[in-house]
């Protein structure tokens, strides 16, 4: 059963062992290259390679680049909020892995 009001969602799987060069990253985050170099400049984005020409992205460079250009539009904050935002919820993940593990240690054996 199709619901018709549902909105259409549009996905790609990238595996992280795929490098994007900065043409196939602005292209799939469908993004100006220079918002890309502005996403890099800020730390958002760590690529590999020393001139934007030779820059190569790991696979989860896609989700960050897509989350970070969705913040600004959608939340309207610059670069500099989103890089900001995006660190606080790598720390929140980190801390939440750390949780998880540390309960499973303390979780009774059956």
């Amino acid at each position: 059963m199709t619901d018709p009001d549902a909105a259409s969602m549009h996905c790609e799987v990238v595996e992280e062992t795929v490098q994007l060069t900065l043409v196939q990253l602005s292209h799939a985050c469908n993004a100006e290259a220079d918002a890309v170099v502005e996403l890099v400049a800020h730390g958002v984005l760590d690529p590999q390679g020393d001139d934007p020409r030779a820059w190569r992205f790991a696979g989860d460079s896609l989700r960050r680049s897509r989350l970070a250009l969705r913040l600004m539009r959608d939340l309207d904050v610059n670069v500099a909020g989103a890089a900001l935002a995006l660190d606080l919820m790598d720390r929140i993940d980190h801390l939440q892995s750390l949780l998880e593990a540390a309960q499973a240690d303390h979780t009774p054996a059956r």
